[in-house]
């Protein structure tokens, strides 16, 4: 299993946060792969030898609960994950309508016009794929589109900092904005409410720390990362991943295996 982190283009780096491709030959059996909550939005290309109905070309919205990728044998999977506060910026839908779900991008403009799935397909290498990833990025941010919530960035990011451990009531007094109000933007612009994606963000922060680490001091993790104990940690992952922290190490240590 190879993968690679690759930085986006300048003019697409206010929109994509980060690009993942992974690739592996090797998968003797059809498999799943977990897209588990990161708090971004993301658009994903995949080509897979799998037999299970596999769309190529898939928006994914905010996701609380973990989405499974069908793959087999040789796989090839780019995913450009956007910005939380975006969505609705680059593709005109409130983002509440996208939680949890996902969209076939090849049935909508500018991706049909474009040809954009059966070009992805036929394309005879990644460095051409990526070519044609961020030229669907470029076309979605042409002049016209709707503009950033400019307080929803500062919020997620200043959440994104805190690594989700921060006071709602501190995020209200910085934009001088009431619950109502930040609520309502948040789940038009991110998909969840300002608690769910503070949630979010602190089971990131932690599970980044976890894996690192070898999946050893939970309870030094769960204090640092702000959860009441270990216990509040292990709810989290249950809540996010489906698994105990020792359940996803060693699904994720075989599948990279």
């Amino acid at each position: 299993m190879r993968t690679q982190l690759i930085t986006p283009l300048p003019s697409l780096a206010n929109y994509v946060s980060h690009i993942m491709v992974l690739e592996s030959e090797r998968l003797s059996v059809d498999t799943f792969l977990p897209l588990i909550a990161k708090g971004c939005p993301s658009i994903v290309f995949q080509l897979t030898a799998s037999h299970l109905k596999t769309d190529h070309l898939v928006l994914y919205g905010q996701n609380i609960r973990p989405i499974l990728l069908p793959v087999s044998a040789s796989v090839t999977l780019i995913a450009y994950f956007l910005h939380p506060h975006t969505l609705k910026t680059l593709f005109g839908w409130s983002a509440r309508e996208m939680t949890d779900l996902s969209a076939d991008l090849s049935l909508s403009e500018p991706a049909r016009g474009m040809h954009l799935q059966e070009q992805l397909l036929n394309a005879p290498s990644l460095e051409q794929r990526l070519v044609l990833m961020d030229s669907y990025l470029l076309r979605l941010i042409s002049p016209g589109k709707l503009e950033i919530s400019q307080p929803v960035m500062y919020a997620t990011r200043l959440i994104q900092q805190h690594g989700g451990a921060l006071p709602m009531m501190k995020v209200q007094q910085e934009l001088y904005m009431t619950e109502r109000t930040l609520q309502r933007l948040f789940e038009m612009h991110v998909g969840v409410s300002p608690k769910t994606y503070g949630r979010i963000c602190q089971f990131d922060a932690a599970l980044r720390q976890l894996s690192g680490n070898g999946f050893t001091d939970m309870a030094g993790v769960a204090f640092q990362h702000g959860y009441a104990d270990q216990s509040h940690l292990i709810r989290a992952f249950r809540d996010f991943t489906g698994h105990t922290p020792l359940e996803y190490q060693k699904a994720a240590t075989d599948f990279s295996s």
